[in-house]
Order: C-alpha cells, then sequence, then structure tokens
C-alpha cells in the first residue's frame, strides 16, 4: 500500500552558465518525489524542467503542490504494485502536468522493480545494452571557450558527440560559431545544435543550409514547436537530420509527427513524454515509422538520468545517442556512489529498482526550505 508521498525541491549551482535561446541557467531545481509503501520499500522519481516557465508550462513549485494537493491523495492507499493501475487513475483524472506525472510513475516503478529485485530496466521490456553514448552540450556562448571545453571531454574519454545550444543571437552569428567548433575538432567527432524553437522558417532555412554544407550531423528543433507543416518542409528540404524536441510530448504527437514526416529524429524525454511508459509508446512510434531515436535529457539529476537510462537501454535502436549528462553539469553530487562515465558512455546501473542510492544527509542540506 502506498503509505506517503513527499515532493522535495533542492536549488544546486550549475558548473558554469548554461545558455539557451530561452533562459540561462545559473541553478538547476531538482524535484524529487519519494514514495513510502507499508511493506517499507521506497521509491524515487524526478521531474526535473529547466529554467521555470521560460521551457514549458510546469515549473519546479507547480510540480510540487500539484502532487501535493491533487495527485498525492489519489494515491495514498492504492496498492503499491499495481503502478499501471496507479496512473491510470492519474491520467484519467488529472490534465496535462507531464512533469509530476513522470515523477510518479518513476518512483512507483522504482518501488516495484526494488520490491521483486530487479533492474527498472527489466519492467520496461528488458535491456539490450548496458551502456549508453552520451553526447555533451557546449553551451557558454564563446566560441574559444566551447572549442577548449569539447577538447578537454575528447580527453578525458567522456564525450565525442558535442551539441550546441544556438539561437539567442542572429543566424549568421550562430552559424559562425558552430562552423567554426566544427572545424576545430574535426570529422572524427559529432556536432549537432539544438535552436530551441528560436528561427523563423525563412531563418532555417538559410541555417540550415549553411550547417549542412558544413558538416553537421543534425539539427534539433528549429522552428516552434507547433508549426509541424515547417518542419515537414525542412526535414523534405534538407539531408542534415531534423530532430523533434519540444514538439513531441508524448505519443499522440509522436504518431502526428510521424504520419506527417516532420522528423528524421525523436528526441525522447521522459518527463516531457509524460512518464516511462509512455517515453517507450513514443519510441515504439519511432522504430515503427523508421524515425531515428536519441535520449534526451531536461538536465535532470541522478534519479531522472538513472531512469532515462534504464528506459534508453532497452531500445532497439539508439543511433543518434544520448544526452543524460545532467548530473555532470551540477556542482553537488546526491549520491552514495556516482553514476559511471567512463569511455564515452553512461554505464547502466545493474542494482534492484534504479540502481541508485541517494545521500539522505546531503539532500537534506540542499532542500528548498
Amino acid at each position: 500500500m502506498i503509505q506517503s508521498i513527499e515532493v522535495i525541491l533542492a536549488d544546486v549551482p550549475t558548473i558554469r552558465p548554461h545558455k539557451l535561446s530561452v533562459a540561462t541557467m545559473h541553478t538547476q531545481t531538482l524535484v524529487l518525489v519519494r514514495v513510502r509503501c507499508a511493506d517499507g520499500v521506497e521509491g524515487w522519481g524526478e521531474g526535473t524542467t529547466i529554467g521555470g516557465l521560460n521551457y514549458g508550462e510546469e515549473s519546479p513549485e507547480s510540480i510540487k503542490v500539484n502532487i501535493d494537493t491533487h495527485i498525492a491523495p489519489l494515491l495514498i492507499g492504492m496498492e503499491a504494485s499495481q503502478v499501471a493501475k496507479a496512473m491510470a487513475k492519474i491520467r484519467k483524472v488529472i490534465q496535462g502536468n507531464r512533469f509530476a506525472k513522470c515523477a510518479i510513475e518513476t518512483a512507483l516503478l522504482d518501488a516495484q522493480a526494488r520490491r521483486v529485485g530487479v533492474p527498472l530496466s527489466e519492467l520496461l521490456g528488458g535491456r539490450v545494452r548496458d551502456a549508453l553514448p552520451v553526447a555533451w552540450t557546449l553551451a557558454s556562448g564563446e566560441t574559444a571557450k566551447d572549442i577548449a571545453e569539447a577538447q578537454m571531454m575528447l580527453e578525458l574519454k567522456r564525450h565525442r558527440i558535442f551539441k550546441l545550444k544556438i539561437g539567442a543571437r542572429g543566424v549568421g552569428e550562430d552559424v559562425a560559431h558552430v562552423l567554426a567548433i566544427k572545424k576545430a575538432l574535426g570529422d572524427a567527432v559529432s556536432v549537432r545544435v539544438d535552436v530551441n524553437m528560436a528561427w523563423s522558417e525563412l531563418e532555417a532555412v538559410e541555417g540550415m543550409a549553411a550547417l549542412e554544407a558544413g558538416g553537421v550531423d543534425l539539427i534539433e528543433q528549429p522552428v516552434r514547436a507547433d508549426n509541424v507543416a515547417a518542419m515537414t518542409r525542412l526535414a523534405r528540404r534538407f539531408a542534415v537530420a531534423v530532430m523533434a524536441d519540444e514538439a513531441l510530448h508524448g505519443p499522440h504527437d509522436a504518431l502526428a509527427l510521424a504520419n506527417a514526416g516532420a522528423a528524421d529524429v525523436f528526441a525522447v524525454k521522459i518527463a516531457q513524454s509524460g512518464g516511462l511508459v509512455p517515453a517507450a509508446q513514443v519510441a515504439a512510434v519511432a522504430q515503427l515509422s523508421g524515425i531515428a531515436l536519441y535520449g534526451g535529457t531536461m538536465l535532470e539529476g541522478a534519479i531522472g538520468t538513472a531512469a532515462s537510462a534504464h528506459l534508453f537501454s532497452t531500445f532497439g535502436d539508439l543511433s543518434a545517442g544520448t544526452e543524460l549528462f545532467g548530473p555532470l553539469l551540477l556542482t553537488e553530487e546526491l549520491l552514495c556512489t556516482p553514476l559511471v562515465y567512463k569511455d564515452f558512455m553512461l554505464q547502466v546501473p545493474t542494482r534492484p529498482g534504479l540502481g541508485v542510492e541517494i545521500d539522505i544527509e546531503k539532500l537534506e542540506r540542499l532542500r528548498r526550505k
């Protein structure tokens, strides 16, 4: 039986400013959910988002209030092992709130996987890989600094896929920045860009032509999420891969984008999809439609990153890699034993549940009072 549901906000500084077209982050607010069950088992989930309300409709504060006020009362007293029944109840009664639902579902699945003694991936169909390639986002906005940062990551054997956040400046300035980095790093690494919806379709045509000619591998969400027709035209016009991200809020969006031919790659995010199970459905739509998969991030801490890793380890195709570097952007480690990044890969935890253990004392110091 589900006894209690606690939502914890923890404000953790980042190792450097992280600049997106919609916000510049200096601190990440982790939204952690702890579910305690009558049999003594507990599970953890995460519903972290980016930049308050700059990125989407949910903020850390709204996630906490809505779980505390509306979602938790629906679940207290329900059978903890019946995760699908609990989530069906929430999805029937609660509209939207995808990040909150993801955090709850992750915590319930973590508890159930711990209960039966298997890694979370085994409740999601079973893993086909034990390590995931991880991209690093270069988001200082300064060309020389980004090149130095990328070269350091290559020397550490931590990342050889690099994504650049662009869109806050003019198209020409952004393109020059990206191509200078691509030239400096050479053909042995993958360079991608994320525009975060900042371009008009005309700007996207100009920018994508130059980036394609310069050897950039992938362009993420070049135009507004609701402009599916423009995404379709751009995907047809250019050979460089177009990736859907903000346009992808779960399996229904995935089906509509696939039917429109609006993307070559889907960025699968568990929170944006509304949970681990809907995110698996997004991946299924992609694979049935011949669309490549990329494991996305909301810059979660270790809990959300571990949950994502368990799901992504079950994907038959993961040709575009993943972006599960969130914990590496934070100045504080919240796990007793950190996630393992080595040889350009994240090792998927193998112990029961999420396979990680929260450092409760450190979390108590960081949590928002």
